[in-house]
């Protein structure tokens, strides 16, 4: 698209451009998503892994760890990567001509009748380098085959150790590879089955491991005599009409500069103090105001106005909306817009008063920090307890779904540009009210610097102890 753009009027030297423009973005864009892995995989698996570990198991009794069944799930798991290893490269090798010979047949097709691929004008030249690169996409697909020999053969040991049999390992080893053939088979628009045996490999009566009772369903295939009652889409249904849907990812971009501006009045208040950034660029467990407490409270504030508008979904704050006709078509968002437009009709149900909803951002911002939460909740005379309850139900939910949220891809790089916004906000509100004394705002900056240079949590932990100036500083400013 780069290209396109580089080639265009106005543009000089497009010769240039054309392998400029684009470059530097994609280098970029791969160091972002480097960071979102790394983000993904220290941070969001570590959260989920802390709520499994912090959690009671549900029928209230310890998971029980069969010590005698492992050897036998290693064993069946080491058989299943050898033999599924072996025998999904040589079926992936036997059909990647077919892959390669079909492939170009529906493209060529597809070119002809100005289908697929080569419906838009836009997406033709991509459409004929796809024919081109073809190939290509088969060896990625073979290579994908091969890697998914990994995780299926590995499985092995899953079944073992549930039906606590060696044997059902065993089976499940030989099962999958009747699957794979007979999954390919399918996508190919080869001959349906395969030849290979499936073996009932659970003990329950379930049928969903006899390969015999339970065809695979058929994919789109590549096949086009045989998608009989299928017409090409029409030119109005094209990707133009999604450009009203909103994007998943420019939602948690709304939700984070919203953080930024609410977060940003609550240092203004007071509310949000430096302890609590401390807490979150350390990575402590803290009180969870920043990471948990903030997100929540921007999203609780979000119901309130819809609530208010009878909105039948979501007002964000520059008055676009969010409805199920143009919500993200994604089952992670699903995740999070459904119990959210539950939690707005209980809101609307329950027609808060100003000072109750006060109480119930508070109570959304503090649930953390039950010190600070004791002092800062207003005194609402027309609370009882009743409706104290549903507030911290309220509450619960909401933080439940912020922090499901927070393990979402790219959320925890745009929190750390959150946390380094209000680090500034915080350093400059503060070196105001302290400029009669030049020297403490300056040592007031230097330990801001510090801090943001810390890596460890043991010495981020000990900033106040290091600095006497900034502990007495920092206790002046305590609420």
């Amino acid at each position: 698209m780069a290209t396109f753009g580089a080639v265009g009027e106005g543009k000089e030297k497009p010769f240039v451009h054309c392998f400029v423009d684009g470059t530097w973005s994609t280098i970029t864009g791969s160091c972002t998503v480097v960071r979102d892995v790394k983000d993904l995989l220290f941070h969001s698996y570590f959260s989920i892994m802390d709520d499994l570990r912090l959690q009671k198991p549900p029928d209230g009794k310890p998971y029980e760890i069969r010590l005698l069944d492992i050897p036998g799930a290693l064993i069946s798991a080491a058989c299943g990567l050898l033999l599924d290893g072996i025998m999904f490269t040589l079926i992936a090798l036997y059909k990647c001509p077919v892959m390669l010979f079909k492939g170009w047949k529906r493209l060529i097709q597809d070119m002809i009748g100005r289908e697929g691929p080569f419906l838009e004008t836009a997406c033709v030249p991509f459409a004929g380098l796809a024919i081109l690169l073809w190939p290509f996409a088969v060896v990625g697909a073979v290579l994908a085959s091969i890697l998914s020999s990994i995780p299926l053969g590995a499985y092995s040991a899953v079944v073992a150790y549930q039906e606590s049999s060696f044997i059902m390992g065993l089976a499940y080893v030989a099962s999958s590879v009747s699957i794979f053939d007979e999954y390919t088979n399918d996508v190919l628009d080869m001959a349906p089955g395969s030849c290979f045996p499936r073996f009932k490999y659970r003990k329950s009566k379930d049928e969903s491991s006899h390969g015999h009772n339970v065809p695979i369903s058929r994919p789109s295939s590549f096949n086009k005599e045989k998608q009989e009652g299928k017409r090409p889409p029409s030119r109005v249904t094209s990707f133009k009409n999604s450009i009203d849907e909103f994007n998943p990812f420019k939602l948690l971009d709304h939700l984070f500069a919203e953080c930024r501006h609410q977060g940003e009045e609550l240092v203004n208040r007071g509310v949000i103090t430096m302890k609590d950034i401390e807490e979150t660029k350390s990575g402590k467990v803290g009180s969870g105001v920043l990471n948990v407490g903030l997100p929540a409270y921007v999203i609780l504030n979000a119901l309130l106005r819809s609530a208010k508008a009878n909105s039948v979904g979501l007002i964000l704050s520059d008055d676009s909306e969010i409805t199920s006709d143009n919500r993200p078509r994604h089952t992670l968002f699903d995740w999070f817009f459904d119990p959210l437009m539950v939690i707005k009709e209980q809101i609307k149900a329950e027609n808060f008063t100003e000072e109750e909803e006060e109480y119930l951002k508070m109570r959304v911002l503090l649930a953390g920090d039950p010190n600070r939460l004791k002092g800062a909740l207003p005194e609402v005379p027309s609370l009882n307890e009743r409706k104290k309850a549903e507030i911290d139900a309220f509450a619960r939910r909401l933080q439940g779904i912020t922090k499901s949220i927070s393990r979402y891809p790219t959320a925890k790089r745009r929190f750390d540009v959150l946390v380094k916004a209000l680090l500034s906000e915080l350093e400059r509100t503060m070196g105001g009210s302290l400029s009669t004394n030049g020297s403490q705002a300056q040592r007031l900056r230097n330990s801001v610097a510090r801090m943001l240079s810390q890596k460890s949590l043991g010495k981020t932990a000990n900033i106040r102890d290091e600095d006497p100036e900034a502990q007495i500083t920092s206790s002046s400013r305590t609420p």
